[in-house]
């Protein structure tokens, strides 16, 4: 009997979920804090045959996901413990920057991958202010405090900043994936691959953004035997409830931090 439960192998599993960031008081997103101390418990599981991380998300900070994927590969290194990353309905722009912490990448076919790229968003509103008959009042000191202020035009050399920003970030991205992906894209086969497209699971395998297609339970106990033992590892969920229940004004914006949220996740046709 003892021979039979110490033959069985033990794979610790992460599940990330949601926008990448801080997406408001109401709704916590992925972000490294709240994630930090959940993926060190899941390598410090004895004898673990791998971690396994699922991975559910269109995106978010840049900087939230390189944190994540950074301490991920650090504790693969750490516990020479080796990471297997599972792409549920998305792992684009930020969430595929996480799956790269993987040695192997699967997804399911119908998945969304890919969109390596850097996108910022805002709103001209100077007209509708002059409109409203509001007048902007602004004090700055330094001359670039204000930049990309959606009350007033734009400026040529504040957009020509942001681009540059935009192009060190884009440029950070594109190197993680080629180190973690290394050999395995197939770059020459397709020049879009770093322009922030995204394609099915079964394109990015062709691709080699992707290992190989299946799900998290079938490929476990493919690999580690019918009887894995699997240790499930994820934030406490129920807290969103009691905060949204006070005050109509909570309830509000509760409702517009959810547009927000949703309009990231349909650009995916999610």
């Amino acid at each position: 009997m003892f021979s039979y439960f110490k033959d069985k192998k033990t794979v610790s599993h992460i599940r990330l979920s949601g926008i990448i960031g801080n997406v408001g008081k109401f709704k916590q997103g992925i972000d490294f804090s709240s994630q930090q101390e959940i993926i060190k418990k899941a390598f410090s599981v004895e004898k673990i045959e791998a971690v396994a991380i699922s991975i559910n998300s269109p995106g978010g900070s840049p900087v939230q996901s390189h944190l994540i994927y950074s301490y991920v590969r650090k504790m693969a290194k750490e516990k020479n413990v080796k990471v297997l990353v599972f792409a549920e309905d998305v792992a684009a722009s930020g969430g595929y920057l996480i799956a790269c912490a993987g040695d192997e990448i699967y997804a399911n076919s119908s998945s969304i991958i890919g969109s390596i790229g850097v996108i910022y968003s805002s709103f001209g509103l100077q007209e509708l202010i002059k409109k409203a008959g509001i007048q902007r009042r602004i004090y700055t000191a330094g001359k670039n405090k204000s930049t990309l202020d959606p009350f007033v035009d734009e400026k040529k050399e504040d957009i020509e900043r942001l681009k540059k920003i935009q192009l060190d970030l884009h440029a950070d991205f594109i190197k993680v994936v080629e180190e973690s992906r290394s050999s395995k894209l197939k770059k020459e086969e397709n020049t879009d691959l770093f322009t922030g497209e995204f394609w099915s699971g079964s394109k990015s395998k062709e691709l080699g953004l992707i290992d190989n297609l299946g799900n998290a339970d079938e490929i476990l106990k493919e690999k580690f035997g019918e009887d894995v033992v699997i240790k499930k590892f994820e934030k406490p969920k129920g807290w969103l409830s009691k905060k949204i229940s006070g005050s109509h004004e909570n309830q509000i914006e509760a409702l517009v931090q959810l547009l927000e949220e949703r309009s990231i996740w349909q650009k995916y046709g999610l």
